[in-house]
C-alpha cells in the first residue's frame, strides 16, 4: 500500500507543479481492469518498467465492480496470476476480522462456481475484498498507477513505422512506451491506433457458425434443452401486449421495443450487442442495507411490460414460470457477509435490452449518459419490484427486504457502483479470429496463451413484436462448450501491418458468439498475463509482437503456471 500511496502523491505533485507529464516506460497498460492488473504485475515480475493507466477511480473493473460470483466453466484451466488472485481471496476470508456481518460458518456458497472443501482458492467474494486483494498484489510490485486519466481518442495515439510511440491523455499527460496493452472493456486504445475491429453480430455465413446473428425464430435442435430453459428464464410469458393501449397498434409501442417491432432475419448479422446491466451488490442486513429509492425521473410506463408480464403469469402459468427466487426476476447469488451478486433473469429484469448499441463508439460524454440511463432504469426497476402496487405482494415482500450496501463502493454513496457490466463492445479483427468452431474444438488453435471453458453465453440483444403480435426478447444463447479449448496468441495481437507493438487481451479477435464464452474475468486475467509476457519477450527479442518465438513464449507461460491445454479425452 505504501507504493500505491507514494505513486499517487508523486503523480499529484508532478501534475500540479508542471501541468503536463511526460514519462517513458517499457510497457504502457491502458485500463486497470482485471486483465490490466495482471498485465502490469507480470510486466513488473519480468523486470520491466510499467505504468498502469486507469480512466476511472477504481481498479479491477468488474471483479471489484459487482461480479463476485465468478463465471468460469472449468476452474482447472485458471492458472498463473489469475489463480493467485483467487488463492489470495481464500486467504482473505480465512482471517476472522474480515467477517463483519456474518459468521463464517453461516455462509452458504450456493453460486454456480462453488468452492469445494480443501480447495486452495475461493471463487466468490465481495467487491471490496477483491479491491483489497488487488491493491495488496499491486503494492508488492514496481507498478506506477495513474487514476482518472482518459485517452485522447481523436489525436492521442502517435504511431511511427507501424508502432505506437506514445499515447496522450485528455489532460495532456503523455506516455511513451516500447510496448502497449489495451486492457479496456471498450478497446479504446486499439481503435485509436487504427486497428481493425467489429461491433455487433456477424452473420452465420461469415465464419461458418450456427449460433451467431439474429436468433428470433430458428429452432436449433442441438440446443433444444437450452431453448426450453430460456423460455422461462429470459423471455416473456405468452400473450404480453406490446402496445401503449392494449390491442391498439396505432397507440404506439411501449418503451424499449425495437423500432418497427421486427427482429430481422435469422442468422443475419446486425449492429446489436448483448445487453448491459449493473451486477448489484445487495444485502438484507438491516445495519448495512440502503433501501431501494425511487429515481427522481421515474416513469411508470417504462415498466408497463413488467406489470403485464406478471399479469400474464397469474394463475397456473405462475408455477411454470417459477425459477430461482420464485417470481423475482433476478439471480441472487450469495456472497460473504450477507451480500449478493445479483444478475439478470426472466423476460424483464436488470438487463437494459437494446439500449447500449451506441456505447462502444460513443464519446466519453455520450457514454456517461448511457451509463446514467442504465442506472436510472435499474434503480427504477428495483424500486418498482419492491414497492409498486401492481407488482404481486410476494414479490414486493421478497425484494423490499434487500437493498444496496453501505460499505461497498464509494463512501457515502447510495451503494451503486460506477462500473457498468460491459458484456461486449468492440472486438479486434486480426489474422486469427476465434469462432464457434474453436469453442466446440472443431478448430484447435496451435499457439494457445490461455483457455476458455464457459458456455457460449449471449444475453438478449433486442426486444421485438412476434408474428402473433406479442412482445419477445431476442439474442439469448446459452450453448454448452463440450470441453475447455485453447485461445490463440494471434487473437490477442493485431495484424502486423496495422500495429507491431500492441496487445489486446480483452477486446480480442473473436466473433460475437465466441466472445460470449471467452469474456469471463478469470480468462481476461489469464490473457492479460500472457499479453504482458509476450510484450516483455518482444522487447528482449527486439521484434514485433507478431514475430516473437512462440516456443519461448509457451515455455515462459508454463513456467509461470499458466494452463494452455488439458486432457479432454
Amino acid at each position: 500500500m505504501r507504493l500505491l500511496l507514494t505513486n499517487f502523491i508523486l503523480t499529484f505533485f508532478i501534475v500540479t507543479s508542471f501541468g503536463q507529464r511526460t514519462n517513458s516506460y517499457d510497457v504502457v497498460v491502458y485500463g486497470a481492469t482485471s486483465a490490466g492488473i495482471t498485465s502490469a504485475i507480470q510486466s513488473s515480475r519480468m523486470g520491466k518498467s510499467v505504468v498502469l493507466i486507469e480512466p476511472g477511480k477504481r481498479p479491477g473493473g468488474l471483479t471489484t465492480g459487482g461480479l463476485g460470483q465468478t463465471d468460469i466453466g472449468n476452474k482447472y484451466v485458471i492458472g498463473g496470476i489469475s489463480r493467485e488472485f483467487y488463492q489470495n481471496i481464500s486467504k482473505f476470508y480465512k482471517d476472522p476480522k474480515n467477517w463483519k456481518w456474518q459468521n463464517r460458518g453461516d455462509y452458504l456458497d450456493e453460486g454456480q462456481t462453488r468452492t469445494k472443501k480443501g480447495e486452495d482458492a475461493m471463487w466468490t467474494f465481495e467487491p471490496s475484498a477483491a479491491l483489497k486483494v488487488y491493491q495488496q498484489m499491486l503494492s508488492d510490485e514496481k507498478v506506477i498507477i495513474v487514476y482518472g486519466e482518459r485517452l485522447n481518442r481523436e489525436t492521442g495515439v502517435t504511431k511511427k513505422d507501424g508502432r505506437i510511440v506514445s499515447v496522450e491523455m485528455e489532460n495532456g499527460s503523455k506516455y511513451f512506451g516500447k510496448m502497449f496493452i489495451d486492457a479496456t472493456y471498450e478497446g479504446d486504445l486499439m481503435a485509436a491506433a487504427k486497428v481493425s475491429y467489429s461491433v455487433g453480430r456477424e452473420s452465420n455465413n461469415e465464419y461458418g457458425e450456427t449460433l451467431n446473428g439474429v436468433q428470433a425464430n430458428k429452432i436449433n435442435r442441438t440446443l433444444k434443452w437450452t431453448l426450453s430453459r430460456n423460455a422461462h428464464n429470459h423471455n416473456f410469458i405468452d400473450g404480453v401486449d406490446p402496445y401503449v393501449i392494449k390491442g391498439d397498434p396505432n397507440s404506439g409501442l411501449l418503451p424499449y421495443i425495437v423500432e418497427g417491432g421486427k427482429p430481422g432475419i435469422d442468422g443475419h448479422g446486425d449492429k446489436g450487442i448483448q445487453a448491459y446491466c449493473f451486477r448489484m451488490t445487495l444485502t438484507d442486513h438491516p445495519e448495512n442495507r440502503i433501501p431501494f429509492k425511487k429515481p427522481d425521473n421515474y416513469k411508470e410506463i417504462n415498466y408497463e411490460l413488467l406489470f403485464r408480464n406478471y399479469e400474464a403469469a397469474a394463475g397456473p402459468v405462475e408455477e411454470m414460470y417459477t425459477y430461482g427466487d420464485k417470481l423475482v426476476p433476478w439471480i441472487n447469488s450469495p456472497m460473504p457477509n450477507r451480500k449478493t451478486d445479483t444478475n439478470n433473469q426472466k423476460g424483464f429484469s436488470t438487463d437494459f435490452i437494446g439500449q447500449n448499441y451506441d456505447y462502444p463508439e460513443a464519446g466519453y460524454e455520450e457514454r456517461e449518459k448511457i451509463v446514467r440511463a442504465h442506472r436510472d432504469y435499474q434503480q427504477g426497476l428495483m424500486w418498482t419490484l419492491a414497492y409498486h402496487p401492481r407488482i404481486p405482494q410476494k414479490v414486493r415482500d421478497a425484494v423490499s427486504r434487500w437493498g444496496t450496501c453501505k460499505d461497498e463502493y464509494e463512501e457515502g454513496s447510495d451503494g451503486w457502483q460506477e462500473q457498468l457490466y460491459i458484456r461486449e463492445a468492440r472486438r479486434m479483427k486480426s489474422d486469427y479470429v476465434m469462432t464457434q468452431k474453436n469453442c466446440e474444438r472443431m478448430d484447435v488453435a496451435e499457439d494457445p496463451v490461455g483457455m476458455g471453458a464457459y458456455g457460449m453465453d449471449s444475453h438478449h440483444v433486442q426486444r421485438y413484436v412476434d408474428a402473433n403480435g406479442f412482445v419477445q426478447n431476442e439474442g439469448n444463447v446459452e450453448a454448452p462448450v463440450p470441453n475447455p479449448y485453447p485461445i490463440s496468441y494471434r487473437s490477442i495481437v493485431p495484424k502486423k501491418d496495422e500495429c507491431e507493438n500492441l496487445l489486446v487481451p480483452v477486446c480480442l479477435s473473436a466473433t460475437h458468439i465466441a466472445f460470449g464464452s471467452i469474456r469471463m474475468e478469470p480468462v481476461f486475467m489469464v490473457l492479460g498475463q500472457s499479453a504482458a509476457t509476450a510484450a516483455c519477450q518482444a522487447i528482449d527479442q527486439r521484434k514485433a509482437v507478431q514475430d516473437i518465438d512462440y516456443s519461448l513464449l509457451k515455455e515462459k507461460l508454463l513456467k509461470d503456471k499458466q494452463v494452455l491445454e488439458i486432457d479432454v479425452k
